[in-house]
């Protein structure tokens, strides 16, 4: 029997700037994420790439108004 897991309400995508990357993003934009903020990005000197990161947060559903009786 498997077992729903919960989705978290916060997270945080970081990686190379590419289109994999972009493509993360917008796999959980796909899920019900929505973007938080700013993205941050930096550079790894090592590697030379740019390293980005990106929070979203699950968009809330809003709350049903229940019927007076």
């Amino acid at each position: 029997m498997a077992t729903a897991t919960k989705k978290k309400n916060y997270i945080l995508l970081t990686g190379k700037d590419d289109s994999a990357f972009c493509q993360r993003v917008s796999d959980r934009i796909d899920e019900g994420y929505e973007l938080y903020g700013s993205p941050s990005i930096t550079f790894n000197i090592f590697k030379r790439h740019p390293i980005v990161a990106q929070a979203l947060v699950l968009k809330k559903k809003p709350k049903t108004k229940r019927a007076a009786k």
